[in-house]
Order: structure tokens, then sequence, then C-alpha cells
């Protein structure tokens, strides 16, 4: 199988780290070669952070250049936009629809730029929104952002639903795993 690459996008204090294990952890126990990076930006609440997760038969090396992305999950709407040119031609976003302004839209020196999914679309981007914080409240917590969306990305895997919710039991603590577990239903079933 060649490999497949898939980046992980937010804001520092979203959970992109969790995301990135379970789906490291996922893909291992179906028995890929699975390489994962460190968190590369501002892993401090409130900047732009990025994991990359790789996975095949052999890979190589963790890190995914421009085009290269098989799969965006963004934890924020602008972080999408950002990283969009790392997506391949016929390569697939999942992003919520949230909106964290960043500095410069904080301090007025910036605009949040508006209709952001429609303008990713227009480049032919493949772009599944939807508002994973609403998901997330709806399950018990806005912190399980991450699982919504990983619920979301199962859509595109064809990976058993069982295997999805043992990387779950194995990776989540077991205090929130009803909750995160409610929360991927969510977005799987959005």
């Amino acid at each position: 199988m060649e490999t497949k690459n898939v980046m992980i996008v937010g804001v520092g204090g979203q959970g992109s780290l969790l995301a990135s294990k379970l789906l490291g952890h996922l893909l291992l126990e179906q028995g890929y070669d699975v390489k994962v990076s460190e968190v590369h930006g501002m892993s401090q609440r409130g900047g732009s952070v990025v994991t990359y997760v790789r996975y095949g038969d052999k890979v190589a090396s963790p890190v995914i250049d421009r085009g290269e992305a098989d799969y965006i999950v963004s934890f924020e709407l602008l972080e999408a936009a950002r990283w969009l040119s790392y997506l391949k031609p016929d390569g697939q976003i999942v992003t919520s629809t949230q909106r964290i302004d960043p500095m410069p839209v904080i301090t007025g020196a910036a605009q949040y730029p508006e209709e952001l999914v429609e303008k990713m679309r227009a480049t032919g981007a493949k772009v599944d929104a939807l508002d994973c914080l609403a998901l997330a409240n709806e399950a018990g917590s806005s912190k399980a952002v991450n699982l919504v969306l990983m619920g979301r990305l199962s859509h595109y895997f064809d990976l058993p639903e069982q295997a999805w919710l043992e990387a779950m039991e194995a990776i989540v603590p077991a205090k929130f795993l009803e909750l995160n577990k409610k929360a991927f239903e969510l977005g799987k079933n959005a």
C-alpha cells in the first residue's frame, strides 16, 4: 500500500495531540507502519499547531510536504485554509466550522476572513465542514471536538468502527471514555 498522509491542524489546547495519538494507535493496530510527528508550532493555548500522521506498508519519514496530504483534519476554519496548499488535488478536508480569532484579529490589525468554506471549495478542494463544537457540547464537553472530528474522519477510512472504539479505549483516560465515545458517534453520524 502506498503511504497515506493525514495532517491534523488547529490551535494549541484543542486536543490535536490526543487525536494524532488515537489515529496513530488505530493504524498501528491495523498492521500499518505508522509515523506520527511531534506537535509543530506554538502548542501553548492559542498558537497554530500541526501534527503529521503517515501510514502504509513502509513509511520513511514523519514529514508531509506541500501537495502530499490525503486528509487535513482541522479544529478551526482558518487553520484549514492556512494549510490548504498541503492537500493533494484529490484530498479531503474535514474541518470544524469553529472560529478562533488569531492575535492580529484580536488586536484589530486584521479581519477574520469570511466564507472560508466556499473559498476552499472554489479551489477544487473537497471540504466536509461541520459544527464540531456544538456536537462536542452535545456529547457533554467542549473539549471533545477532537473525537467529533475523529468520528467524522472515520467516514473516509475503510476500517471497522470496533477498531476505532478499541483505539479510544487504549488512548482515552477511562473517566472520559464514555463522553469521548459519544462525541465520536455524533461526529460519525452528523
